[in-house]
């Protein structure tokens, strides 16, 4: 076989890659050394910005498979009947973390899937817990601020977080989570996905109803424990990407089944939360989980940068049938991941291998940096015009409502809505196991005994207020645990 030419990047061959032109064999270089000013400008322009949030993570190819018929909820094409399929792609993550942080960290997980479907690529953008830690994106910011480093020491902090959780009771539900073994899962092939947010679903007779999507692992649920989290991160960072790549590479390939919960709009006036609150969940014995399809990955990208790192989600990535829904985090969402990664990747982001839809892309959006043309050419840049065949398809026109209200105001996004201790409580009673109330009592306490500063006292007694809201033997045994003597005070605070 013939051997390929070394070439520039501009498709010259040259022969001299490893020693620099120099005046002499001991003189200075010369700048005239186009290979040397060429390898080292693009070796300093390797990476491009980290992710703010979810920055460390892993992705694989795949493919999904509808499994059961939901035509009578949606009239996306996916799902028209069962047996369907659509290659796919899934990146999971941890989300405080930088780069080079420890695959095992206590944290959330991302759990962010693109879908290749005919009708335009699909985002569904979640985590691996059912609801969050606040439920409007205009607190984003800061909540992931206390999540990340001091500006002055440039360490995490303990206190940080606990303030800003003590401060934000609706935080309790997910705290107890990411405080329980779930924060710890072993890799990501043995945990649960959700969209977390709520959707809604347009069927072929335009009717809609709310929807919440699921993803069970097919593998089982394992977790670390706080221990073993621990010396994991210390001996192997990056275990959840060696596990997966591993288990792929074997032919031992992941799966998850998807599910689906529905509420109808008269359900949803009826509920007794706001069914569009991310940090609450849907309990199954009122909405029960609906088979929809299965996940399966089945492949490891042959470079991790170009499909990994370049890899973009964003909620409002959507196809006809599936829609969004009032959830404030969601709305947030819709124009802040989008512009994420016109900022970090560029504006062409979608034009890129992983991020692009395999089928047809026919609009007039032109230029910008890393512009590929293939796909236009010479195609007008505007519309209407009387030279291409692009016409808008009044089937796909957009689904059609009344708001409940027209008032314009900055709602507090509490009033009528501030049970933030009923769900976590039966997280702890029900949901929990014995063993699992005892690592999560462990954890809080290894958590909160980092509260230091001038605020520790009050930081900690806020804490512990919630937690007696939620449960009263939860919070008597982090008190226990932290040595704080529990008053009269505290105790009615959690009435």
């Amino acid at each position: 076989m013939d051997n390929k030419k070394l070439t520039t990047s501009s498709g010259a061959p040259y022969y001299e890659h490893q020693d620099s032109q120099t005046v002499g064999a001991r003189g200075p270089v010369l700048l005239q050394d186009f290979i040397l000013q060429e390898n080292l400008a693009h070796f300093v322009r390797e990476r491009i910005p980290e992710r703010i949030v979810h920055a460390k993570g892993s992705g694989a190819y795949g493919k999904f498979t509808v499994t059961n018929d939901i035509t009578k909820y949606t009239k996306a094409k996916l799902f028209s009947q069962v047996g369907n399929s659509c290659k796919m792609f899934a990146r999971f993550s941890t989300v405080g973390g930088e780069k080079g942080s420890a695959d095992t960290a206590r944290d959330p997980r991302g759990f962010a899937l693109k879908f290749y479907t005919e009708d335009g690529n699909w985002d569904l953008v979640g985590n691996n817990t059912p609801v969050f830690f606040i439920k409007d994106a205009k607190k984003f910011p800061d909540f992931i601020h206390t999540q990340k480093r001091v500006p002055k020491t440039n360490l995490k902090s303990a206190t940080m977080m606990w303030d800003f959780w003590s401060l934000n009771p609706e935080s309790l539900h997910q705290v107890l989570i990411l405080m329980s073994d779930r924060g710890t899962p072993y890799g990501y092939r043995h945990m649960h996905g959700f969209g977390s947010h709520t959707f809604s679903m347009i069927n072929d007779k335009n009717e809609r109803v709310w929807v919440k999507f699921h993803f069970k692992t097919k593998q089982g649920i394992k977790n670390f424990t706080y221990d073993e989290a621990t010396k994991m991160a210390g001996e192997n960072p990056d275990f959840a990407q060696e596990d997966l790549c591993n288990a792929i590479e074997n032919g031992d390939f992941p799966k998850w089944t998807m599910y689906m919960q529905v509420m109808t709009e008269e359900q949803a006036k009826e509920f007794r939360w706001n069914p569009f609150d991310i940090t609450k969940v849907w309990f199954q014995g009122d909405f029960p989980l609906i088979e929809v399809g299965e996940m399966e990955l089945n492949e490891v990208p042959v470079n991790y940068f170009a499909h990994v790192e370049q890899s973009t989600f964003s909620p409002s990535n959507l196809i006809n049938g599936i829609s969004f829904s009032p959830d404030k985090m969601l709305q947030g969402r819709l124009f802040s991941y989008p512009d994420a990664h016109r900022y970090r990747v560029g504006v062409n982001a979608h034009q890129l291998e992983v991020n692009r839809c395999p089928f047809a892309t026919n609009n007039y959006q032109r230029d910008g940096f890393m512009a590929d043309s293939s796909q236009y050419q010479d195609k007008p840049n505007y519309h209407p015009n009387s030279f291409d065949d692009i016409k808008p398809d009044s089937s796909y026109k957009n689904f059609e409502y009344e708001l409940d209200s027209n008032h314009v105001a900055n709602f507090n996004r509490n009033e009528n809505d501030d049970d933030h201790y009923t769900q976590p409580g039966l997280l702890y009673t029900k949901a929990m196991n014995q063993e699992d109330r005892e690592h999560l009592v462990n954890n809080i306490v290894s958590s909160m005994k980092g509260i230091d500063g001038p605020k520790k006292e009050e930081i900690i007694n806020r804490q512990l207020c919630h937690f007696f809201r939620a449960n009263i033997e939860l919070g008597m045994k982090v008190a226990s645990s932290l040595s704080v003597n529990i008053d009269a005070n505290m105790m009615n605070h959690s009435k």
